[in-house]
């Protein structure tokens, strides 16, 4: 604890006002510490410190340790062995049209858990995020982690009521001007989407492109294109007149969603009963 403050600080002092210690003694749990690992952690012994290549990798490693303790034991304080929490990272577009809407059923049932949802793009790294696990898009073949498949990704073409009076409910590649919403994510989904329909001549790529699935949704919504959607993302637009389901048939994208965990995470109770919950909510 010593060590991490020091380095986030950069000060043996202001470590040793956080907690609560002199800073003679912060010094000393420094210097120990070093002897124990038989290398230098700072390149400096003054308020302005610095980082050794072995300070910063050792900072690495331990620090996510130390979040999970700090947070082990406030459980444990709050909760007297009841439950705990779990850290989860999910994609946006998942996580709000998907597993948010059915969330309420698992806090019913699991009362005593709290459940902190955080959301980025792409897979998470579990050594740097404090993190237990990940609701993540991908081919379910993460080295070292454990790989559970929860759904796939089931793509169908749509566009505003505006969009298809222009153009019609048939996505035509060989007219020009049809604009095709691209997901930067899913740089290939329309190019997979043809070749499932057997077309011939199409766009392929051709259209705005934009990172989260949900803003390719809007855009749709405002009249900017066809996109590629779930019929989870897209249904509710769909029953209020928002958008319009066009020709074709849904196209199962290669790669799906997976509950991605390390084995350090492997055996948290709060895991073992999400897992359990959301398998059976997507019928594994």
């Amino acid at each position: 604890m010593c060590f991490e403050a020091s380095a986030r600080l950069q000060s043996f002092t202001a470590a040793a006002n956080e907690l609560h210690l002199t800073q003679g003694a912060v010094s000393r749990q420094i210097r120990s510490l070093e002897e124990r690992l038989g290398v230098a952690l700072f390149n400096g012994r003054r308020d302005s410190m610095t980082l050794t290549a072995a300070g910063h990798q050792y900072l690495d490693e331990i620090r996510p340790l130390l979040q999970r303790l700090e947070r082990a034991t406030m459980n444990v304080v709050a909760l007297k062995g009841r439950g705990g929490s779990l850290a989860l990272s999910v994609g946006s577009s998942v996580g709000n049209y998907w597993l948010i809407p059915r969330l309420p059923d698992f806090t019913r049932t699991h009362h005593e858990i709290t459940l902190n949802v955080h959301t980025r793009v792409g897979p998470v790294d579990f050594g740097s995020a404090a993190i237990d696990a990940s609701l993540e898009f991908g081919d379910g073949q993460r080295s070292g982690l454990h790989n559970d498949f929860v759904v796939p990704l089931v793509l169908a073409p749509y566009a505003s009521p505006d969009w298809v009076a222009r153009h019609g409910e048939r996505i035509d590649g060989a007219t020009p001007g049809t604009a095709l919403i691209q997901h930067v994510t899913l740089p290939g989904a329309w190019d997979g989407w043809f070749e499932h329909e057997r077309a011939g001549a199409h766009p392929g790529r051709y259209g705005p492109r934009y990172e989260l699935m949900s803003m390719a949704l809007t855009a749709a919504v405002s009249s900017m294109g066809a996109v590629l959607l779930p019929p989870y993302m897209a249904e509710d637009m769909v029953a209020s007149g928002r958008l319009e389901r066009l020709q074709g048939t849904p196209w199962k994208h290669p790669m799906g969603y997976y509950l991605v965990y390390p084995e350090s995470s492997a055996g948290l109770p709060a895991l073992d009963a999400f897992r359990t919950w959301l398998l059976k909510q997507a019928g594994n």
